[in-house]
């Protein structure tokens, strides 16, 4: 990797680009950094060039680029932030100051490891560009993982799947979240990583061979018989984690896997999309139950684009995903893409912030300060915000976000807590269920309330999967023990 290839591809997206500043940073970082060597032997230029270079590809404003070049100079030279902002301004002094305070977030204890995180959840609610460096950063550190012992490797690989991909995932990145899974897939299980590669890559070759003619097929129906402009239509093949994911959901068949292969159609405006999906169904019939708007109801991390199946040629099930250039953006990117490339001042700019897309991190953190122990902190995090996410509806159409499985009672807590204390039972689409239910995305979730109710039963924190909503359950039986002492004794 080179400096020229970075401005290249700069160049190749914004041809009015003045470089200067990124070559001044780029020049200050090879002198910093000089006589200094990566575990793989490369010279340690590289790893910030390769950070730099996939915040360009993310098409990132170019404070956020100059700092991943930047990003190791004060924790790994002589050189000190004050310096960096002498020489580059506040904005990317600050950047660099919040990858600078996250450190290496290293397994050393859960005491210190959940004090870490907890950092870089602050940092992120300060400036989420923050956590755009740490992955470029985290991406090129996987890509020479093999350079590191056997013990170093599962470690960041494990840390990569259960924290930073799903990060990822929450803030709407699903490329990148998909390039972490798989680079960090076969560290973590390296024989099933070794049997995905072999039973998928035969079928991935067939699939692609038959969704090459539905691609024809589509593309000649919309050219003779609509007005739906295609700016791009394309074969796309499952990332090897999530394949593996849903290969342990459907026993291991992968006959059972549909979009091994799905057909995305992207498209120029919304009706576009609706249009096409008409045409789609008129070529081939749709799989009952498989038709999902996420257009008109999007995801919680902001994705939206129409879904489908159909019992295409030789009754061979396809998906489709049909969206705008800028839903395909978004889906790519996620929140990455409110910081589209803008020029460099050097003085500190404001960058609009999405506050909705962001509100999990500040509940995250608040969950924290309630969070007695690291483990139970640790144990939160995973469960309550990066495990697989569904979307729910409330009778007003509010979406609410929650882990697969929530149950009713998880929904009600999430909601609010007396909501929870006093639920005696749910509708879920318009039908009386069991608060035992598992929810499934774009469930229309009604709660039941009783307010002469005393308070939840304990059978629920068996029915309960949320964290929050264990923790409040268990906090009112506290209280109530306590009142009970109280009556006992208090006299």
């Amino acid at each position: 990797m080179t400096i020229d290839t970075i401005i290249n591809l700069i160049k190749s997206r914004h041809p009015d680009t003045d470089v200067t500043m990124l070559k001044l940073a780029y020049d200050y970082a090879l002198e910093a950094h000089r006589g200094q060597k990566r575990a793989s032997g490369d010279d340690y230029i590289q790893h910030p060039l390769e950070t730099a270079h996939k915040l360009v590809e993310y098409n990132l404003d170019m404070p956020t680029i100059i700092a991943g070049v930047l990003h190791d100079v004060p924790e790994d030279t002589e050189r000190t932030i004050k310096d960096i902002e002498k020489n580059f301004g506040p904005e990317v002094a600050e950047l660099i100051n919040g990858i600078t305070k996250l450190g290496k977030i290293k397994y050393r204890g859960l005491e210190r490891y959940a004090e870490n995180l907890r950092k870089m959840f602050v940092a992120m609610a300060e400036d989420v560009r923050v956590i755009f460096i740490k992955f470029a950063d985290r991406i090129n550190n996987l890509k020479t993982l093999s350079a590191l012992p056997p013990v170093k490797q599962k470690r960041i690989a494990m840390e990569t799947l259960e924290i930073y991909a799903p990060i990822a995932n929450r803030l709407g990145m699903g490329e990148l979240k998909g390039e972490l899974e798989d680079l960090s897939f076969p560290y973590v299980y390296p024989e099933e990583y070794k049997w995905i590669r072999q039973i998928s890559q035969k079928k991935y070759e067939e699939r692609k061979k038959y969704t090459e003619q539905i691609i024809k097929k589509v593309t000649k129906e919309l050219a003779a018989n609509s007005s739906v402009k295609i700016v791009r239509i394309e074969g796309r093949a499952k990332h090897y984690f999530s394949l593996y994911q849903k290969l342990l959901k459907h026993d291991r068949d992968i006959e059972k896997i549909y979009d091994l292969v799905a057909v995305r159609l992207i498209v120029e405006r919304i009706d576009d999309c609706y249009n096409a999906l008409g045409h789609i169904h008129g070529l081939w019939a749709p799989v009952p139950n498989r038709i999902k708007d996420y257009i008109a109801r999007p995801k919680p991390n902001g994705y939206q684009s129409l879904h489908t199946s159909v019992y295409a040629d030789d009754g061979r099930i396809v998906e489709f995903q049909i969206r705008t250039l800028k839903m395909h953006e978004e889906a790519e990117f996620g929140i990455a893409a409110h910081w589209t490339y803008k020029e460099y001042s050097g003085k500190k700019s404001s960058v609009p912030l999405p506050p909705e897309k962001l509100k999990w991190i500040k509940e995250l953190l608040a969950e924290q300060e309630k969070t007695t122990s690291p483990e139970n902190y640790l144990t939160t995090i995973k469960l309550d915000f990066f495990t697989s996410r569904i979307f729910v509806l409330t009778p007003h159409g509010d979406v609410i976000d929650l882990p697969e499985n929530a149950t009713p009672i998880d929904f009600a807590y999430h909601i609010h807590t007396d909501l929870g204390h006093h639920c005696a039972g749910a509708r879920v689409n318009d039908k009386i269920a069991a608060l035992d239910t598992p929810l499934k995305n774009g469930d229309m979730v009604e709660i039941i309330s009783d307010k002469n109710r005393k308070g939840p039963s304990e059978d629920w924190l068996e029915i309960a999967q949320t964290h929050m909503a264990k923790h409040k359950i268990q906090e009112f039986f506290k209280k109530e023990r306590k009142l009970s002492i109280f009556k006992l004794f208090g006299r």
